[in-house]
């Protein structure tokens, strides 16, 4: 049965700083149709401080996501700071003390951080926000697993939904955050902060699959 290994921290998360840098332009252009224009600035910031942060260093799964979490929440400004730190952080306290991360293992850690989320956040599903990735991404795997589908078959099928998801965005209006209160002209556009919960999904699990073992 393939897993991943929990030393692997650090290489994951710096995938991920790696996608939210890339991607920081595309990012700060979308929010910038409904919102401040400032999400991909924002994300990139608070990734670098991440970057620096865990450089050199070999972390375990748990480890390297607190410290993404904790760059978040202190690096970044507004409400997706708290909002992504807090996924993160249920996220490491999901697999915390593993020596592995098998399939199941990993669904509990998506799981983990969605809770805790939900937690901080009463969004859901059809508000134009990152929910509207997370929420099916993470069901989409949990579905699979039930189905006995294999890790790399429920990565796959978690990328789909959250890809899926984020689309689901440009036919929304907002119901909250700063373009909620652009009623119907917040509709046609994607969500910002779906489009960068795709990004993080779907290289997460790239990353995940590329060091199965």
């Amino acid at each position: 049965m393939k897993a991943l290994c929990i030393k692997d921290g650090t290489p994951i998360v710096e995938d991920l700083v790696n996608t939210i840098i890339a991607n920081r332009e595309y990012l700060s252009e979308i929010d910038g149709a409904i919102g401040d224009g400032d999400h991909g600035i924002n994300m990139a910031k608070g990734f670098n401080i991440c970057a620096d942060s865990i450089k050199g260093k070999s972390l375990t799964v748990a480890e390297a996501l607190d410290v993404l979490s904790d760059s978040l929440m202190e690096g970044i400004g507004g409400s997706m700071g708290p909002l992504y730190g807090s996924i993160f952080m249920g996220m490491a306290d999901s697999v915390r003390g593993r020596d592995k991360i098998d399939a199941q293992g990993f669904g509990i850690m998506l799981r983990g951080g969605l809770s805790c989320l939900q937690d901080v956040s009463t969004a859901g599903v059809g508000d134009k926000c990152l929910m509207d990735t997370l929420i099916p991404a993470v069901e989409a795997y949990e579905l699979a697993q039930q189905q006995n589908k294999s890790f790399v078959e429920s990565l796959s099928l978690m990328k789909g939904a959250a890809t899926a998801g984020r689309d689901s965005t440009i036919d929304l209006v907002a119901k909250i955050g700063r373009a909620s209160r652009l009623g119907e002209r917040s509709r046609g556009v994607l969500d910002a902060g779906a489009t960068s919960c795709c990004l993080i999904l779907n290289r997460l699990a790239d990353s995940v699959e590329q060091r199965l073992v």
